[in-house]
């Protein structure tokens, strides 16, 4: 038989837990926290250049009558659907091609029976440097015309900027109104008086002019110049270059241009 307990046992009880400065607590239990929902770091999206890769895409004709052969290598970047290399893609293909199709329609004008072995132009590129966004590009013309004394070779270079989808000028590399012409003919022309055929006519080649400096490449040490044929240097020297170091030009750079991750 079940007895509930007397008031006075209920007293005691509570007199006793007075006595003894117990504290009784009573709550009711706090339902578990759910566990946090793990948060994902947000993927950073790859430049654009480093989603790419570049490649050659050969091209090859010959002609029997009169006798011709031309052969090139025109790079093409793979990799990406983006406007930006849809466009750098077709402008490689047009320097490529316009030079082509001016060798082909001179080499048609040749007489046959041919005077030599026939005609030939060779079309190869360089990639000097890429770094970030920047493509630096050299492409190298090789010809020969039937009955010619000898073989011709010059250059075309090309800098590109893929995330904004333009060429670059050397303008584009420093301060407005900058004498960047003057500080690089300076340095070249030094450079080449170092050569014994750097004299007369062939000074000229280096003087200060956009055209005399139309062929430039972005490396990691500085601009390299390139001097084609007969521009500065007799045929038997060949083409000249001149590599123009950064420390050279640094007053004259734009510290946010093209440049700014070379030159810190």
């Amino acid at each position: 038989m079940n007895r509930k307990p007397s008031l006075l046992f209920v007293n005691l009880l509570l007199l006793l837990a007075l006595a003894c400065n117990v504290t009784f607590t009573f709550g009711v239990p706090t339902p578990a926290a759910p566990p946090p929902t793990a948060v994902l770091p947000t993927a950073t999206p790859l430049p654009l250049s480093a989603q790419v890769t570049l490649v050659s895409v050969p091209f090859i004709e010959t002609n029997q009558s009169p006798p011709f052969t031309i052969t090139a290598q025109t790079p093409q970047l793979t990799g990406s659907n983006d406007p930006r290399v849809q466009a750098f893609n077709q402008r490689m293909g047009e320097i490529v091609q316009k030079e082509v199709e001016t060798f082909r329609t001179s080499f048609l004008q040749n007489p046959d029976p041919p005077l030599s072995g026939g005609s030939s132009l060779e079309v190869t590129y360089t990639l000097v440097h890429q770094f970030g966004e920047i493509w630096s590009l050299k492409f190298d013309f090789s010809f020969y015309s039937d009955g010619a004394a000898h073989p011709g070779l010059y250059s075309l270079t090309l800098n590109y900027d893929l995330a904004q989808n333009r060429e670059l000028t050397l303008g584009d590399l420093f301060l407005p109104n900058s004498a960047y012409l003057e500080a690089i003919s300076a340095y070249c022309i030094a450079e080449l008086s170092k050569q014994p055929f750097f004299e007369g006519p062939f000074t000229e080649g280096a003087q200060p002019t956009t055209e005399n400096y139309r062929n430039w490449n972005i490396t990691p040490q500085g601009l390299m110049i390139t001097f084609d044929e007969y521009q500065v240097a007799p045929y038997a020297a060949g083409p000249q270059t001149v590599i123009v170091p950064y420390t050279e030009l640094h007053a004259l750079l734009a510290p946010h241009g093209p440049l700014a991750d070379l030159i810190k």
